[in-house]
């Protein structure tokens, strides 16, 4: 747990994309060649060390028919998760919501569902 509160081990899209494609029995250089991107781009993203973007997403629903906005979602997640990891993110949520005279908190709301 960190100090917003939550515990949650984020999963990048792209290590769920590649479960998706080796339980298709299609390889990296399969779906690259499918959709247009080069191998490197492809195994980053599998490996977690590149975003799912929007363009790559409809790639992705053109070829296996995932919805777009699943995969969209599932990195827009990932990224908030892995924001509310960052030391200087939590300082920062912390300095703010002590200082705002603005803030109200909402019912059923907290940072982790956020």
């Amino acid at each position: 747990m960190n100090n917003l509160g939550f515990s949650y081990t984020a999963i990048h899209p792209g290590e769920i994309l590649k479960e998706e494609l080796e339980s298709r029995g299609i390889t990296q250089k399969e779906f690259s060649k499918a959709v247009s991107v080069s191998y490197t781009m492809l195994n980053e993203i599998l490996n977690g060390k590149r975003s799912i973007t929007a363009d790559f997403a409809i790639l992705i629903e053109a070829a296996l028919g995932t919805p777009a906005e699943h995969w969209l979602n599932m990195q827009a997640r990932y990224n908030l998760q892995m924001a509310k990891t960052k030391e200087n993110v939590v300082i920062k949520f912390n300095s703010i919501r002590n200082l705002s005279p603005w803030f109200t908190p909402q019912p059923h709301t907290t940072i982790a569902t956020l």
